[in-house]
């Protein structure tokens, strides 16, 4: 087993040095994706489909196509856990803290009801 100690310098410097490559392949598959996603989101325009389909399917395309960009535009998918839970975690917490106060809208909705009556 050879270690990089018997290496020549400048043989360690150039593994250190050389960085990630992918192949041009991977962009145009998640641009082609992009368009696809994008392409659906105005079909759903298009069709006149409305309602809570209407919004569920639209934030559902953004959400995959700001993860497709995020992760392969931006290099998230290659980076250290540490920084992915930087990109992931806040946006999580968010959505449990919305979470909560719908929950809290509703009750407090309830309350106002129960003891006030209906609106006049």
């Amino acid at each position: 087993m050879q270690t990089t100690a018997h290496l020549p310098a400048d043989a360690t410097v150039a593994t250190h040095t050389e960085g990630q490559t992918h192949s041009i392949r991977l962009y145009l598959l998640v641009w082609g994706w992009l368009f696809v996603l994008s392409t659906c989101s105005y079909l759903v325009d298009y069709f006149h489909v409305q309602g809570y389909l209407r919004w569920f399917l639209i934030l559902m395309f953004m959400i995959v196509k700001a993860g497709l960009i995020v992760g392969v535009f931006m290099h998230m998918a290659w980076e250290r856990l540490a920084l992915v839970y930087a990109i992931l975690v806040p946006p999580v917490a968010v959505l449990v803290f919305v979470a909560i106060m719908v929950l809290e809208s509703d009750y407090t909705h309830f309350l106002r009801l129960m003891f006030f009556g209906p609106a006049p």
